[in-house]
């Protein structure tokens, strides 16, 4: 029986929550630049940046080897700096099946947050939760924000 799962964990942000949206809605290819010790490198493989059913393929570094992820864009919610991506293919699909990732922000009193949620069914219940993902999506976040914050 598959296990299905639900990670969330907040990066707090110096920079405006619509700049570091921005990047993610319409700037993926920056993040190699940005955080190339993570992102080798993001390509639009049909559609747009911006627009829900367009395909790109992330090349990240994981457990010191690159890693390839294809994902699709399910929705682009611009009012709540929402993206929703579904993984559809890549080596983490061989143990986390389906995966769906979401980027939000919000503002919690004075603090200015992004979110990734990552919500997963594993393939063997005695997998552990891919924090490991989270980990990563998460310090990108930090250094998009260094970058935006200089």
């Amino acid at each position: 029986m598959a296990t299905t799962g639900k990670i969330a964990r907040e990066v707090e942000v110096k920079s405006h929550r619509h700049q570091v949206h921005g990047i993610y809605k319409n700037n993926h290819s920056d993040l190699a630049v940005i955080a190339p010790d993570k992102v080798e490198a993001c390509h639009l493989v049909s559609g747009q940046w911006d627009a829900p059913g367009s395909i790109i393929q992330w090349n990240f570094y994981h457990d010191g080897k690159v890693e390839t992820a294809k994902v699709i864009i399910q929705e682009v919610d611009d009012e709540f700096h929402k993206i929703v991506y579904k993984v559809i293919e890549g080596a983490v699909l061989e143990f986390y099946n389906p995966v769906i990732l979401t980027f939000s922000t919000e503002e919690k009193g004075d603090k200015k947050l992004v979110i990734w949620t990552m919500e997963f069914e594993k393939v063997n219940a005695s997998l552990p939760d891919p924090i490991h993902y989270l980990d990563l999506l998460c310090a990108v976040v930090e250094d998009v924000d260094g970058h935006l914050f200089k």
